[in-house]
């Protein structure tokens, strides 16, 4: 029932140690997280969700990512198709 996965890069200000965390426990126990990336660079988090259709992509970023007094900045993006290996062969 969950058609629709994206990829949301998230940028936490100020980038403090108690935003990161608090924002990673929190974005951990929603139920449309699959999972969520701590990374360098532009970006504090990406973080993979899967929802029904556009319109709870659109609501789940609106009413619940961009309330939070700590996120600065948000980019969406929407996967067109998911290609993962499920076995990493040694160097």
């Amino acid at each position: 029932g969950r058609g629709v996965q994206a990829l949301i890069a998230i940028r936490i200000r100020p980038p403090s140690r108690r935003n990161i965390e608090a924002f990673r426990n929190w974005i951990t126990t929603l139920p449309e997280t699959i999972g969520v990336f701590v990374v360098s660079g532009s970006e504090d988090f990406l973080v993979h969700v899967a929802v029904r259709d556009n319109q709870d992509l659109y609501a789940f970023v609106i009413d619940q990512i961009t309330v939070r007094a700590e996120v600065a900045d948000v980019r969406t993006s929407v996967v067109y198709e998911h290609l993962h290996s499920t076995k990493i062969e040694p160097r």
